[in-house]
Order: C-alpha cells, then sequence, then structure tokens
C-alpha cells in the first residue's frame, strides 16, 4: 500500500514543491520527509480525508519548516561572519599598533642627526636637496644617513607591510 501512494504522488509532490520553491535540493529534501512522516504518522491519518491532500499538507508544513532552519542557519552564519570580521578587524588594529609603536621605538633609537634626517624625508616628505639645505649638510650625507635609518628599521616595515597587504586584502573580501 505505502509503496503504491509513493510511486502514485512522488513525482508530483516533487514538482509542486519545485514549482514553490524553484530548488531541486529543497524538492527532494521535503518529498522525502513527507514520505518519512506519513509513514511516522500513518496511525494517525484522518480516514475521512483524502490521502493526497494530507500528503500535501505534510509536504506544505515540512516545507515552511525547512525554509524557517534555513533562515534561521543563514541569519546564524551571517552573524557568525560578521563577529568573525569585526574580530579579525581588532586582531589586525591590534597588531598593527604594536608594530607602529616597535617601528616608532626603532626610530627614536637611531642617533639624532640620522633620525631628523630620516623623519625629514619620510614623515615630512622633504627632498634630499630641501634637508641638506635646511640642515647644512650635503646631499651624499642625506642620503647616507636615510640608507642607513631604513637599514635600521627595515625588520619593523617589512612587517608593516605585511600587515598592510594582509589589512586591503581583508577590507577588499568583506566588502564583496
Amino acid at each position: 500500500m505505502f509503496q503504491q501512494v509513493y510511486e502514485d504522488a512522488a513525482e508530483k509532490l516533487y514538482f509542486y514543491i519545485l514549482g514553490k520553491t524553484r530548488s531541486a535540493y529543497l524538492a527532494e529534501e521535503v518529498t522525502q520527509i513527507t514520505f518519512v512522516k506519513l509513514w511516522q504518522y500513518r496511525e494517525s491519518l484522518d480516514e475521512q480525508r483524502p490521502l493526497s491532500l494530507q500528503l500535501f499538507r505534510i509536504a506544505r508544513t515540512t516545507l515552511i519548516d525547512l525554509v524557517r532552519k534555513q533562515n534561521h542557519l543563514s541569519a546564524a552564519m551571517d552573524g557568525l561572519k560578521n563577529q568573525q570580521e569585526r574580530t579579525g578587524a581588532a586582531i589586525m588594529q591590534v597588531e598593527f599598533n604594536d608594530t607602529h609603536q616597535q617601528l616608532m621605538q626603532a626610530i627614536n633609537r637611531l642617533p639624532p642627526v640620522r633620525k631628523k634626517v630620516f623623519e625629514m624625508s619620510r614623515l615630512e616628505g622633504l627632498s634630499y636637496k630641501e634637508i641638506a639645505e635646511a640642515l647644512s649638510i650635503s646631499v651624499k650625507t642625506v642620503e647616507k644617513h636615510v640608507s642607513q635609518a631604513l637599514k635600521d628599521i627595515r625588520p619593523y616595515l617589512r612587517t608593516l607591510v605585511v600587515i598592510g597587504a594582509f589589512l586591503k586584502e581583508f577590507i577588499k573580501a568583506t566588502h564583496e
């Protein structure tokens, strides 16, 4: 008897759900769950009502339940993604601040003239010629101070570049 009901109604039920959802996956899931429920509740079916009506009612409530679960899961996943993004951004900010602090400490450890030349060049954006004129030193001396300062702080700059690249990719990924 059950086999006959399945053979008569499964395809109709599948296409009914497919028409409602436009999802072959949902149509298949709902169809399977509907027949499992039909079997589980076979003792409590109303003999006064047509079996097809009861079958489609089970399918409809099953579909509603699945859609609700799917929406709930989707909302939970969005919440988790947002939490991960906030956590990732906070971690990156902490790492950036730590690295920036280490970089500033490295700059502060430079000899006074080298530090001044480096700050004028990299932080104030002055040309080597402008620095040379302002400090009454040669352009070659400015070049040498900047070159040596970069060698002294290079390990900190690499870390900042890596963090900067990671931050750029993270921001790009979160806005897609």
